[in-house]
């Protein structure tokens, strides 16, 4: 591990919550992929195992925010516990409506039920926030962030569809409660890194999305969001239209694997400028690279176009953290981070959905015409809000954002 990164674990007790939130965070890979791989091998209803998927991200994206703005209220251990708890609840109840075959309305019941699972990563970069406020080391923390979150997109998905097509059905899911079980209520036993909450800063404000500047962000992350959805969508039926579906998996985490080495080195540089120049040059050359996956006629190629344009992606997500901080209140900052996030999955379900239509009517590779239009789609928001990310929140003249801006400036 590089100096700085071995640096940010020098403070005690960023190691446990560190540790709590990696395990914490692979059901978000997990658990999706996990039920539509369980419902499939069940009742052979790829339409029924679809929805479900779709549903639990939904619900996610309704409640994950408002969970969030509740743990800004009263603090990560009285909000999490029991909103994981009735996650969990809603998991077993899915587990054994799947198995004993009772009524499709309980398994979409269920499902908005594990939509109530707290955004871990927001915890944990609110916890990195707490600790590094104000100095450089909190570009790196969120570096290092956006890469375990890459290493869960790599591994996570692996995990649960092994498990159910090599154990049972209901393995890959029952993992991913069991890691969530164990990241939540470990990491909520650190009481000491655990950020203060905002009771009284955040009487009578309102929701973050108030936040001119958040609502860019968010805006355009959902349209970043159907990128996501539409590759994940057609690199699976590309791959199966040559013969090779079971490598879809392979080529889909060298995308993640760009990422999460372009986030390492990230981590290590300073930069002189305004962040939000460097995050709408991340969003430009997010849509850029999708262009070449239009042009793709084989696996290999279609490999090195994907690690290629997962390189933008870490870097621009680490950025737009930094910019959260300066456009949403310190006591919404957990609520803000989720926002972005609800963005994303948002746009997650509409690309996925929209590239099934494509490929249904064009074929795979005309599906990669979505995350191209998605990506242009993204660039006009961002040219578009541009102006408001240039002006922070009023009273943020001592952010954490602006802060870290001026010592970077410094140090660059």
């Amino acid at each position: 591990m590089a100096s700085p990164y071995r640096a940010l674990f020098a403070a005690p007790g960023t190691k446990g919550f560190s540790a709590a939130g990696f395990i914490g965070r692979m059901p978000l890979s997990m658990m999706g992929i996990g039920v539509v791989t369980m419902i499939s091998q069940i009742t052979g209803r790829y339409g029924l195992a679809g929805a479900l998927s779709a549903t639990i991200a939904l619900s996610a994206a309704v409640a994950g925010p408002q969970v969030s703005r509740l743990v800004d209220l009263y603090g990560q251990r009285r909000v999490l516990r029991p909103a994981t708890t009735l996650s969990l609840a809603a998991a077993a109840l899915l587990l054994f409506a799947a198995h004993y075959g009772w009524a499709d309305w309980v398994l979409y019941v269920a499902c908005v039920g594990i939509g109530c699972v707290p955004s871990l990563g927001a915890m944990i970069r609110a916890r990195w926030a707490a600790l590094y406020r104000g100095t450089p080391q909190l570009h790196t923390a969120y570096s290092f962030e956006s890469v375990v979150d890459e290493v869960c997109f790599i591994f996570g998905p692996i995990i649960s569809i092994g498990l159910s097509t090599a154990w049972f059905p209901e393995a890959g899911p029952l993992l991913a409660a069991c890691f969530l079980a164990v990241g939540v209520f470990w990491l909520t036993a650190q009481r000491a890194t655990e950020p203060v909450p905002h009771p009284r800063e955040r009487k009578g404000g309102g929701t973050a999305l108030r936040s001119a500047g958040l609502q860019v962000l968010v805006a355009t992350f959902a349209a970043t969001g159907a990128i996501f959805g539409a590759v994940d969508v057609v690199t699976v039926a590309f791959a199966e239209e040559r013969g090779h579906k079971a490598a879809a998996s392979v080529v889909l985490s060298l995308y993640a694997l760009g990422s999460c080495v372009a986030g390492l080195v990230f981590g290590l540089l300073r930069f002189a400028g305004p962040a939000e120049r460097r995050w709408l040059l991340g969003v430009c050359a997010m849509a850029v690279s999708m262009i070449p996956l239009l042009l793709v006629g084989n696996l290999p190629f279609l490999a090195v176009a994907l690690f290629v344009a997962g390189l933008a992606i870490a870097p621009t997500m680490i950025t737009t953290m930094s910019l959260i901080e300066e456009h949403v209140p310190r006591a919404q900052l957990t609520e803000g981070m989720t926002w972005v996030s609800t963005g994303l999955a948002v746009g997650v379900a509409l690309g996925s959905s929209a590239a099934g239509w494509v490929i249904d009517a064009a074929g795979a590779r005309a599906g990669y015409g979505v995350s191209a239009v998605a990506g242009a789609v993204a660039v006009v928001v961002g040219f578009l809000g541009y102006r408001r990310l240039k002006r922070p929140a009023p009273g943020r003249g001592g952010s954490v954002g602006q802060h870290s801006e001026r010592e970077e400036r410094h140090m660059a």
